[in-house]
């Protein structure tokens, strides 16, 4: 209902809420040099609203970017935990009650709640094309579309993920491809579960399935179609359906997210976690929660590859911190931080290949540890996600045709 709610006040304000011109100070700011944004920046607080579920991702902000943001510019970051749905739906509320001025400098968002936002006119921009670190570094043809959806300038990348499996080597052979997993799901009673949709990590997973059940990403490219998610989503619900009895709980429940799917894994109350993040299994393993002989799969069916961004709010009261924030965060030192797996292991946004040789040797240097798959064999399975309008149907598809059946 919650998902229900929210894309009905979306459409709502696209289509009766006037979506406000930049004013003249916004206006400005889109076209003044870099420098000058940095200047009246300086020495501001900046508020980050992002993800809070992954507790290394935030040390990681909380000490290395904070830090970075305090030395280089006197600028002091705040961390705000809360999910991209409720967020957007806070500035959806702002923007109807005509609050010019709100709390938010920038986002961690993409996919649906990218597309919801700009739709709605919540966002400021286009700013990403003025961010000096997006203009030498990043390859301009991998962040035209989110999900499927024109980007325009609106977000700025900041990192890429793929989904891969998760499993003790010591415990579990992987299957090779969605109907191995199928038949090992039914071998072992209890032993294999996903996060409950909308939660990314499980809506990732069924996907994945969906890829596979009907046929492959490619007929769902050219956008929404509504006849065709008719008849093919059933497949979806059929595998979903048939695998239920068999999973942990019996399918009665499911992990409310990636982060209790993890300490699922981590217990050995499931053979198998999963995460949209290569590197999340050693990162686990360097933290000590996971075993030293825990290591990661894909199936040879595809592997679900995306990414991520920030965006700045249209009533953010410091555009000009959001700037400078989201052109940190695309910087190669902060890039190599964040690949790092004892930091986080999210891979990188920029294009390796437009840095400096020295730093493109530190990159090449980043020891990613034995639980992490190399492009040979990630590249090869990569599918792109397709249009957001089918991850939105499918996660109130699940819901009603899997969670409620």
């Amino acid at each position: 209902m919650k998902r229900i709610a929210l894309t009905l006040m979306i459409l709502w304000a696209a289509l009766i809420l006037p979506v406000a011109p930049a004013g003249a100070d916004d206006t400005a700011l889109q076209h003044l040099p870099f420098e000058q944004i940095v200047e009246k920046a300086r020495g501001t607080e900046v508020r980050w609203y992002m993800y809070g579920g992954w507790a290394h991702v935030n040390d990681w902000v909380d000490t290395h970017v904070a830090a970075e943001m305090k030395k280089r510019y006197d600028i002091r970051l705040v961390r705000v935990p809360m999910d991209a749905g409720v967020f957007v739906n806070k500035l959806l509320n702002e923007k109807a009650a005509g609050k010019q001025k709100g709390n938010i400098d920038l986002l961690w968002i993409n996919g649906e709640n990218f597309k919801n936002a700009k739709e709605a006119g919540l966002l400021f921009g286009p700013f990403a094309d003025t961010l000096p670190n997006v203009k030498k570094y990043v390859d301009p043809a991998s962040v035209t579309h989110d999900f499927g959806y024109p980007v325009e300038g609106y977000e700025a990348p900041y990192g890429r993920a793929q989904f891969v499996f998760e499993y003790d080597s010591a415990q579990v052979t992987p299957p090779a491809d969605l109907a191995g997993l199928k038949a090992w799901i039914m071998a072992n009673p209890g032993r294999f579960t996903y996060p409950q949709p909308p939660d990314f990590t499980g809506s990732a997973f069924i996907r994945q399935v969906f890829y596979a059940v009907t046929g492959g990403h490619d007929q769902y490219m050219a956008g929404w179609d509504a006849d065709l998610f008719a008849k093919k989503a059933p497949l979806l619900w059929k595998w979903l359906n048939e695998v239920e009895p068999y999973l942990w709980q019996k399918g009665r429940t499911y992990p409310k997210d990636s982060a209790t799917l993890d300490t699922l894994f981590s217990r050995g109350e499931v053979a198998f976690g999963m995460s949209y993040h290569p590197s999340h299994a050693q990162s686990k393993i360097i933290e000590g929660s996971y075993p030293a002989t825990a290591r990661t799969f894909v199936l040879k069916d595809g592997a679900i590859f995306n990414t991520h961004f920030t965006a700045i709010p249209f009533n953010a009261p410091n555009k000009a911190g959001g700037m400078v924030l989201a052109n940190l965060l695309i910087s190669a030192d902060i890039q190599l931080s964040k690949y790092r797996p004892d930091q986080w292991g999210d891979f990188p946004a920029l294009d390796i290949s437009r840095l400096p040789e020295a730093d493109q040797k530190r990159f090449q240097d980043v020891d990613l540890g034995p639980a992490t798959l190399g492009s040979e064999i990630l590249g090869p399975v990569a599918v792109p996600e397709i249009p957001s309008a089918y991850l939105e149907a499918l996660e109130q598809g699940w819901k009603e045709h899997v969670l409620d059946k």
